[in-house]
């Protein structure tokens, strides 16, 4: 594993935030945060991560799906894994998925995160995303 990887995690709830940046530095990655849309793409322009990590419901319950789709349309953007971190699933009973080029090309993100975030299960998708584009 690359240890130098930068992930941006963007999620307004600071305790889920804190907790999951620890999960994920835990396993050698470096972490930057934000707690907003606005706030994260700001962040994402300022120090382009090697990946990102957007809470789907933070200021509307929408923002996650913007910010997804202001960093896709992003040169810098296109080229890093972007994930949505949900539990809409668990909350609502709606189900999306990113399985399909499809599902993907709607939600413009490379992969769904469920919360509680299970870190091995993050790792395999951040990992198996670089491996794709070797």
């Amino acid at each position: 594993m690359n240890t130098r990887k930068k992930i941006l995690l963007v999620d307004d709830d600071l305790d889920l935030l804190e907790q999951n940046k620890l999960l994920i530095e835990s396993k050698g990655y470096e972490v930057i945060t934000a707690t907003s849309g606005k706030e994260g793409f700001e962040v994402f322009k300022k120090t382009k991560p090697d990946a990102c990590v957007v809470d789907l419901i933070m200021e509307e319950h929408d923002s996650g799906f913007v910010l997804c789709y202001r960093i896709k349309n992003d040169e810098h953007g296109k080229k890093i894994p972007v994930f949505i971190l949900t539990s809409a699933t668990y909350d609502t009973g709606f189900k999306f998925g990113a399985s399909t080029s499809e599902e993907r090309e709607w939600i413009k993100a490379d992969a769904l995160i469920h919360k509680p975030v299970i870190i091995e299960e993050f790792v395999e998708k951040l990992e198996a995303f670089y491996e794709l584009k070797k």
